[in-house]
C-alpha cells in the first residue's frame, strides 16, 4: 500500500476544500521524499475519511494541499470491538496495541487488577508512546480510523463499563464450559474482550466479572497475556465476517 499521511481533523478546511499536515509528516514529505507542489498523496483523519490531494505549498513545518476528493474509508470493521488488558509487563502492551489496530479493534483500554506484575508508573507519559504506535499501525494497515487507547483503570472502572456493550466476553482459564462464541456475538454491534495479565485474575474478579459479561474459555490451553487478547479479537473479527 502506497504511505499515508495522518492529518488532525481541526486542520481540514472544507469550505476552502484544503488541508494541513504538520509536524512528522510535513517533516516526511518535505525533508525525506522532497514533495513538490503539483505531486498527489492520500491522507486520512483518523476519524473514518481519507483525502486524494494534491500538494500546494511545502516546508519543513506544513504541507497544504487542495483536496480534490474524499471518501469514507472501506477498511473498517462493521463490528466495534473494545480490547480490556490486564496490564502487563515489559514491552508486551505495546504489542497487543499494535496487532490489535491491525486486527480492526476500536479501543483498548488497559486495566491493574490483583496479580498485575506491573504498577502504575508515568501513565501519560506512556500513553503518548501507545497512542503513537496506534496511529503508525494504522496508516500501515490501511485503516482509516486510529483506535483509542485509554489510561489504565482500576478492576472495578472497567467492570463498570461492561453492561454498556451488546456483548461482554470475560477471558477465564477457569471456566470449563464456553458458550458458542458465535452465538454470543450474533448481531452485535459492539463487544468487549477482556483479558487478564500475566497472573490472571483471583476468584472474587472472576465472580464479579461473571455478574456483568459472559465467562468464556480459550480452549485448553493456556495463553499468554499478550496472545489471549489478540486470539480473540482474531475470533471475534472472523466469526463476525470481517477478517
Amino acid at each position: 500500500m502506497a504511505h499515508r499521511y495522518y492529518v488532525n481533523p481541526k486542520r481540514i478546511i472544507s469550505s476552502a476544500a484544503t488541508l494541513t499536515l504538520d509536524g512528522e509528516e510535513a517533516a516526511h514529505l518535505s525533508r525525506v521524499l522532497r514533495a513538490k507542489p503539483g505531486e498527489r498523496i492520500t491522507a486520512f483523519d483518523g476519524t473514518g475519511m481519507r483525502y486524494e490531494c494534491c500538494i500546494q505549498t511545502v516546508s519543513q513545518q506544513e504541507v497544504t494541499c487542495q483536496i480534490l476528493s474524499s471518501q469514507a474509508g472501506c477498511a473498517e470493521p462493521d463490528i466495534a470491538v473494545t480490547l480490556y488488558v490486564g496490564y502487563p509487563k515489559s514491552d508486551k502492551l505495546e504489542h497487543i496495541i499494535q496487532k490489535a489496530t491491525e486486527l480492526g479493534a476500536i479501543r483498548i483500554v488497559p486495566f491493574f487488577s490483583r496479580f498485575c506484575v506491573a504498577a502504575p508508573k508515568k501513565e501519560e507519559q506512556k500513553n503518548e508512546r501507545y497512542r503513537r504506535i496506534a496511529l503508525e499501525a494504522a496508516k500501515q494497515s490501511g485503516r482509516d480510523v486510529i483506535p483509542r487507547v485509554e489510561l489504565p483503570l482500576t478492576f472495578d472502572e472497567m467492570l463498570q463499563q461492561l453492561p454498556d456493550y451488546d456483548a461482554a466476553l470475560f477471558c477465564y482459564e477457569a471456566q470449563p464450559d464456553s458458550p458458542g462464541l458465535n452465538n454470543l456475538i450474533a448481531g452485535a454491534g459492539t463487544v468487549a474482550i477482556i483479558t487478564g495479565s500475566e497472573g490472571g485474575f483471583d476468584e472474587k474478579e472472576a465472580e464479579k466479572a461473571a455478574a456483568v459479561s459472559t465467562p468464556i474459555s480459550l480452549g485448553p490451553r493456556i495463553l499468554r497475556c499478550e496472545t489471549a487478547p489478540l486470539a480473540t479479537l482474531c475470533a471475534v473479527m472472523t466469526l463476525s465476517g470481517n477478517l
